[in-house]
Parts: structure tokens; C-alpha cells; sequence
């Protein structure tokens, strides 16, 4: 018996020999799940407001977010792409609920201009700066709407942009509908009014038009934004069913009865305190011209253009603009009261015409709230959780909660601390998809 086995063991060893024996491999590591990351170690800031969580984790799966929580409470699938953020902080990216894509090249702003290239253009910038979603409101054309239509791709890498078509101008009951009629046929996602005299350059809309407009929109299933100045002119169209106060009023202090009719049917106000600001602001050459968050991305040309004192000297005695400059003042003190009456801010710059900085102005606007008297927390609300609600988005962005787009910026600097940190803007991520942050002229061309 031991002979034959001694003859059987010489036997495997030789056979062994014979193919080259060795170990068995080791098993190949685990496939890493499609399209799963997992942002793991920072601050994280939900954009509703909740208290900010410490050493967090991320997932994102296919473009959208798949859990959020502390590291204790968050399994990292193997094989995820691990993402380490820590020490930074992680916010949603910013919705402009108030702003205007396509019509402008430098400081000139012009029909010709709209194009599905500079469409694109603008809506890169955006982004490059965080701003993950737009809603023009108004003079949109179909590029915009082509845009928009393709806002699910998944390899977006552009802001995202909702479209209002053509603003309503109408003189009469009759032209008002059609109007909105042949603006609903191409499907927006709002319609646009401006009710407002231009400080008495011009002539306001009349009450009966706004209301045929609000009626037909509403009869076509679409809410109706509304540009207003005037108290009287605020209260008078929410009492005629507007959806959305798409600037801040700005003649007197809001009073009880305003804050009554907003809170009753949860209508939302974009204060566009940036807007205000870009009328008198280049009376003189403004600090942020030194800020390197802005200048990465504008033309040094358009800058010169602005410091010119011909120019300055211009803005300094521009009746309109020395107006909208005093009445600053009262637009801060409405954004704060609003807020504190419980009513919803949607942060919006009415960016996009020439010298309001598309992407740069969304940050201007946080700081510019938190100067109202907002805490930075509420003014970061403002520009992501609240601001996707005003506009019929919470559904899809402005939040990061599971089933919300992986839109996720990465900030160096903790916000809170400092509203102006959101400009320590690190990475950009629409749809789980990193925008590329490198430096190029932008803004201003």
C-alpha cells in the first residue's frame, strides 16, 4: 500500500510539473456597479435646510442620487467610485429661477445673436459656475426649446433650461389669448407678462389684458410669471390668479395683505436683487472685477469696456439707474420680511442681458440676500431646494435627497461660515457627470 501510494504521489507531482503548476488565482475583484459613485467625507448641505450632516457619503447611481447620510449609515457598495471629498462641502447646484439664455454676445444684445450655439454657450458657462438649472423667462426661441427638450440626456454636462417663449405684449383682451395660445402650442413651461411702466417711460400693461392672459394660460395648463415693480401692481395680479412674482416689488414696504395673498395660494417671489445692482454698479469699477471666481471665465475686453469713465460717468447720471439704486434699500427689506412671514424666496438674477454675469450673478445673489438679513443657510435654500419648488422642479432638482439628479457642486470652503465660499467652487456635477471647470472667456462674450 505505501508503495502505491508513493507511486501515485510521484505520478501528480510529475503531471504537475508537466503543466506548469501553480496556485490557484486569486478571484478577479468585483465589477464596480454601473455608474455608481460615492462622494464620501464631506459637509453636506441637502438644500432644504436640514442641519448640515458631518463626515457624509454621497451615492449616486445612473445619474441620480441613491442615498445620503453619515458615514455610519451609509454602506459604500464595492467596487463604487469612490470620490473622497473630505474636509470640503457638498451643496446641490444652484437653480436660477429668474434668468435669460441666448440673445447676448459681450455688452451687445441682439436677435441675431440667438442661436443654438451661444444657447449652448451660455448654458456651459452656467454650469461651469455651478448653476446646474435655469428658467429663462422670456424672449426664448427654439433653440431654447430644442435645449430644453433635451435636458434628460444622460451625459449632460450643460445647465439644465426650463423656457417661457416670447413675453406676452398684448394691448387688448383678444390679441392677449391668441397670444398665450400660440405660445402654449409649442409647450412651454411658463408664460411671461411684464407689468411694470419702467419708472414712467413706458406704458403698463392693463389689467384686463393680464387677465385674459392668466385666464387662457391657465385654461392651457400653464402658470403665468409676472415682472412687476409696484405693490398695487403685485397685489392686483395674485388677486387675478399669477403664479409666480418674478422681480422684487420695490416702491414701498410689503404690508399684511400682500403677505396674506402670497401665503394663501404658496406663491413665490425671485427678489433679482443682482438685477438692481447691475443698473448702478458700474458707476464705478465695481470690487468683484477683482474677484479671480469671476475673472476666470469673462472677457478682459468687456471689463475694460466698463471701467471706461465715459461710460461710468453715464451710469452716474442715468436717472433710471440712480433710482433702482436707492431702491435697493426697499427690494432688501421686502426679500427679508417675505422670508421671515414664512413666504418662499426663489433666488434669480435676471441674468443673461448684457453686463449681468451669467453664472458669476448666482453667487452675487446669495451674498446680496444674506445682506437683506437672510443666514446664509436660508439664502442657500433659496438658490437650490426652494427655488426648484417655486418653479415646479422639487421633483427633479435643487435638493440631495434619493431620486433628485446627482446635480452636486464641491465646495473648499464651508458656506456657512461665509455665503461668499460658495465661490471656492471645486467640481461641478450635473447628472453624476463632472463639468469640465477649466478656465476660458465666458461671461462676457
Amino acid at each position: 500500500m505505501n508503495t502505491d501510494k508513493a507511486r501515485i504521489t510521484l505520478i501528480a507531482g510529475l503531471a504537475c510539473v508537466a503543466v506548469a503548476c501553480s496556485p490557484p488565482a486569486p478571484a478577479p475583484p468585483p465589477a464596480a456597479p454601473s455608474g455608481v459613485k460615492a462622494f464620501v467625507g464631506a459637509t453636506i448641505l441637502d438644500g432644504m435646510g436640514a442641519a448640515p450632516i458631518s463626515n457624509g457619503v454621497l451615492l449616486v447611481r445612473d445619474g441620480k442620487i441613491e442615498a445620503v447620510g453619515p458615514a455610519s449609515q451609509i454602506t459604500v457598495p464595492d467596487g463604487a467610485e469612490r470620490i473622497d471629498v473630505s474636509g470640503r462641502t457638498l451643496m446641490p447646484g444652484i437653480v436660477n429661477a429668474h434668468g435669460h439664455v441666448g440673445s447676448t454676445v459681450g455688452l451687445k444684445s441682439a436677435p441675431e445673436f440667438y442661436t443654438e450655439e451661444n444657447v449652448a454657450r451660455q448654458l456651459g458657462l452656467y454650469a461651469r459656475y455651478g448653476v446646474t438649472t435655469v428658467v429663462s423667462l422670456g424672449d426664448d426661441g427654439d433653440a431654447g426649446f430644442r435645449m430644453r427638450d433635451g435636458n434628460g440626456a444622460s451625459d449632460l454636462t450643460r445647465a439644465r433650461i426650463h423656457v417661457a417663449g416670447p413675453v406676452i405684449i398684448a394691448t387688448d383682451p383678444e390679441t392677449a389669448r391668441t397670444a398665450v395660445d400660440v405660445n402654449a402650442d409649442r409647450n412651454p413651461d411658463f408664460i411671461k407678462i411684464r407689468v411694470d411702466d419702467n419708472l414712467g417711460a413706458a406704458d403698463k400693461m392693463k389689467p384686463a389684458v393680464y387677465r385674459a392672459v392668466i385666464e387662457q394660460a391657465h385654461a392651457r395648463g400653464l402658470r403665468v410669471a409676472a415682472h412687476v415693480y409696484y405693490l398695487a401692481d403685485a397685489k392686483a395680479l395674485l388677486e387675478a390668479g399669477a403664479d409666480y412674482l418674478a422681480h422684487s416689488i420695490r416702491d414701498r414696504d410689503v404690508d399684511a395683505a400682500l403677505i396674506d395673498l402670497m401665503k394663501a395660494r404658496n406663491i413665490c417671489l425671485s427678489p433679482t436683487l443682482t438685477r438692481e445692482v447691475s443698473t448702478f454698479v458700474y458707476e464705478s469699477r465695481p470690487a468683484f472685477f477683482d474677484d479671480p471666481f469671476f475673472r476666470r471665465e469673462v472677457d478682459p475686453a468687456v471689463i475694460a469696456a466698463l471701467e471706461d469713465p465715459v461710460r461710468q460717468e453715464g451710469v452716474l447720471k442715468d436717472r433710471a439707474a440712480q433710482t433702482y439704486k436707492k431702491q435697493l434699500a426697499v427690494a432688501r427689506r421686502n426679500a427679508k420680511a417675505l422670508r421671515d412671514a414664512g413666504v418662499r424666496l426663489a433666488s434669480g438674477t435676471d441674468s443673461g442681458p448684457p453686463a449681468r454675469f451669467q453664472g458669476y450673478f448666482e453667487h452675487l445673489e446669495m451674498e446680496e440676500l444674506v445682506r437683506a438679513g437672510l443666514t446664509p443657510m436660508q439664502a442657500i435654500v433659496a438658490a437650490t431646494g426652494d427655488a426648484a419648488a417655486c418653479v415646479g422642479l422639487a421633483d427633479r432638482v435643487g435638493t440631495l435627497q434619493p431620486g433628485r439628479a446627482a446635480d452636486v457642486l464641491v465646495l473648499g470652503k464651508n458656506p456657512l461660515e461665509d455665503i461668499r465660499n460658495t465661490r471656492t467652487l471645486e467640481s461641478a456635477w450635473i447628472n453624476g457627470n463632472r463639468v469640465g471647470l477649466g478656465t476660458g472667456l465666458g461671461a462676457g462674450r
